[in-house]
């Protein structure tokens, strides 16, 4: 029967309204295992051992920042994570000598060697930070020096002839120092860590932790971690950065129970019980930096140099200078910034 000219509206309405349906996506077959005993050994498994003989021969470039006010014990606590004189300490003030007014940025390489492993290693330390009455903006040179490391390595990426390996100067890691006052975090605390835990990894640790019993201790980490929570500072290990579900439980684990870690540094040593260890004396016993009932440290070192020290010069890479990196081509229309040499070049060549 012949269809009427309402039903035939209502039809082609209802044409419109139906999409069309969408053609599935074509699901790549599943790589068949071969059985290895068949074909026998090829030998893929190798590429492990020539990567870390690769590794060795290079070395590789881990730099590592110190913030918090002086007398927190930055300089011994980062001595103590290398086992060797890596970080200055500023003997205190001479008469003659002034108190810096702004917050100066020292960087001092060192190359350690380690079963047969070398690493570049450059502590960034920050003096000035948080000593003046008003510390207004006091972060402000930090974040400048920051970004100044990720613009040299972007303007050696960019170049036509670029170098095969670009000198690394970016900061992997930042350690935040937080005064163990038991109370709470100060202004100054948030103000840094909220600016810039967007370009850098920041790890922040309670120093001189043997000032605090262990209830106030584990009572002030949970209330730093609260307040970090409230005011929305992400710290390392970012959540969003999470691989996998086995990264998310590990990470889990640090964030909800280690953070921050409540540190003591020492480069002395003493004998305990027929053993040198190193630690800090008191009228009433000996502290063992690495002894995890005493403190914290021993957790530190291992998260920031024997799990996750890869993983922070990768976010580093991938995440912050990333980002630097589109914003930087982005405000300059697309077009990667131009050197000095290449500008020369260019003016040359007209």
């Amino acid at each position: 029967p012949h269809a009427g000219p309402v039903e035939g509206k209502n039809e082609a309405a209802m044409s419109e309204l139906v999409p069309e349906p969408r053609q599935k996506p074509v699901v790549p077959m599943k790589p068949t295992g071969i059985n290895a005993s068949l074909l026998g050994y090829i030998g893929i498994d190798t590429i492990i051992e020539q990567m870390r003989k690769k590794t060795m021969k290079t070395g590789f470039d881990f730099n590592i920042m110190v913030v918090g006010q002086s007398g927190l014990g930055k300089s011994t606590l980062v001595n103590t994570l290398f086992k060797s004189q890596v970080s200055r300490k500023s003997s205190g003030w001479n008469r003659e000598e002034k108190i810096p007014k702004t917050v100066e940025i020292k960087a001092i390489g060192h190359v350690i060697e380690e079963g047969g492993v070398k690493m570049k290693l450059t502590v960034i330390d920050t003096p000035g930070f948080g000593d003046q009455i008003n510390n207004e903006n006091c972060w402000e040179p930090i974040e400048k020096y920051i970004n100044e490391q990720y613009e040299k390595f972007l303007k050696e990426e960019v170049n036509i002839a670029r170098k095969k390996r670009i000198p690394d100067t970016r900061v992997h890691c930042c350690l935040y120092f937080i005064s163990p006052t038991g109370h709470s975090l100060r202004p100054l605390d948030l103000e840094f860590m909220k600016h810039l835990s967007k370009v850098v990894n920041i790890i922040p640790v309670i120093a001189k932790a043997d000032t605090m019993t262990l209830e106030e201790k584990t009572e002030f980490k949970q209330r730093v971690r609260k307040e970090l929570e409230v005011n929305g500072i992400e710290f390392y290990p970012q959540k969003e950065f999470d691989e996998d579900l086995e990264d998310k439980t590990e990470n889990d684990k640090i964030r909800q129970e280690s953070m921050p870690f409540a540190v003591v540094g020492s480069d002395k040593e003493y004998q305990v019980n027929g053993k040198r260890v190193l630690g800090r004396k008191t009228p009433w016993g000996i502290i063992e930096v690495e002894n995890l009932n005493h403190c914290e440290f021993a957790l530190l070192r291992d998260f920031v140099i024997r799990t996750h020290l890869q993983d922070l010069k990768e976010v580093t890479h991938n995440i912050h200078y990333e980002t630097y990196r589109a914003k930087r081509l982005n405000d300059n229309g697309g077009l990667p910034p131009m050197t000095v040499e290449t500008e020369e070049n260019h003016e040359s060549n007209l």
